[in-house]
């Protein structure tokens, strides 16, 4: 809990990254050396992120975005090609696809985790399907064996494992699973490094393609030479001096966080809709999203009693950019019924409390 600037009130925060002296320190040791950018801490934190999805390759890049955009430009995805998106996720997903000259189709997901439903995957799959980008929303492992199941061997798996480092779907770590993933690390995540993201496989020729193509598409030979024009999607290495740190604190990170997602499910059970993941699975804990009714009154009356909440994310249908598809009957009820309450390791029992009695005595 925080002290208003302006009010005076109190104010329990959605999000506080778990940041401190150790970050200041790396900081500094890479302000000393000299090398700001695309040095050794690059490489040392992709290893340790390799390490952490049991991939052969890690590629930092400078978020979650980028991360999804290359993922699908390596893969060779573009004009004339299909990538199935679900319906219900943060657009980011989806607009990948789109400016990769591809079109995203939407899928609608399973209103009770959230997730893509791998059955309208498959009844989704056409020719010209090329990928299908799966979400482990909020970091509830997706079901990846009924995913594996509901598409051609051609069609590449692309995990979109923005919010879910950490998360394991039957004890195989979430990033690791695809032909590719796509991480983030923007300050909700459990770990972050401010902004930045990464791209994970074992498939040598991509992890060789994302990182030309994170580099303006220099190819990596004696002389200069681009065959393929790209952009600037490098991650520095102060980002990645903090990554470092934060991922050594991987468990610890996610021990905190199920702390409080664990005392949120006892005080909510029954109350409200609470997260879960299915049985064998770990939840990745990158928001705490419950569901319930009259969502909207819910949020304003938290945010007026000075308790940060936020909805879940976005039914990509009612977007402009996406309003031709639909309809999407299960990524409707989310988005009408989700809502993101405080999730930091510096939330206090207290805070805890405060955030549980307020939204009982609404829903009450």
């Amino acid at each position: 809990m925080v002290q208003g600037t302006e009010t005076g009130t109190r104010v329990i925060r959605l999000a506080w990254p778990d940041v401190g002296p150790e970050e200041l320190a790396a900081l500094a040791e890479v302000l000393a050396s000299g090398f700001l950018t695309m040095g050794p801490k690059v490489q040392e934190f992709e290893a340790a992120l390799a390490r952490a999805c049991h991939t052969e390759h890690a590629v930092a890049v400078s978020s979650g975005t980028a991360a999804l955009h290359l993922a699908v430009l390596a893969l060779g995805i573009g004009e004339g090609d299909e990538v199935i998106v679900p319906a219900y996720t943060f657009p980011a997903t989806a607009n990948a696809v789109a400016l990769a000259g591809a079109r995203p189709v939407l899928v609608d997901v399973d209103p009770e985790t959230m997730n893509v439903d791998p059955g309208r995957v498959y009844d989704a799959v056409t020719p010209d399907t090329r990928a299908v980008m799966a979400v482990h929303l909020f970091g509830r492992p997706l079901d990846w064996e009924a995913l594996q199941s509901a598409v051609p061997p051609d069609v590449a798996l692309v995990e979109d494992a923005a919010g879910a480092l950490g998360a394991r779907w039957r004890g195989m770590p979430c990033g690791g699973l695809g032909m590719l993933g796509c991480l983030s690390f923007h300050p909700r995540k459990i770990v972050t490094t401010g902004e930045g993201g990464a791209v994970t496989t074992s498939d040598d020729a991509l992890a060789g393609a994302v990182r030309r193509l994170r580099h303006h598409g220099i190819a990596p030979r004696g002389d200069f030479e681009i065959p393929v024009p790209s952009t600037n999607y490098r991650l520095s290495d102060l980002h990645c001096a903090i990554g470092i740190t934060q991922l050594a604190r991987l468990r610890e990170l996610l021990a905190a966080r199920r702390r409080v997602a664990e005392a949120y499910n006892e005080r909510l059970q029954g109350i409200v809709q609470t997260p879960s993941a299915d049985e064998g699975d770990e939840h990745g804990w990158q928001a705490y999203i419950v569901q319930l009714g009259d969502r909207d009154d819910a949020l304003a009356a938290l945010r007026a009693e000075g308790i940060e909440a936020q909805i879940g994310t976005y039914a990509l249908h009612r977007l402009g950019a996406f309003h031709d598809q639909g309809p999407f009957p299960g990524a409707d009820r989310c988005f009408e019924r989700a809502l993101a309450l405080p999730l930091h390791s510096r939330l206090t029992e207290e805070d805890i409390e405060l955030v549980c009695g307020a939204l009982t005595r609404l829903v009450s």
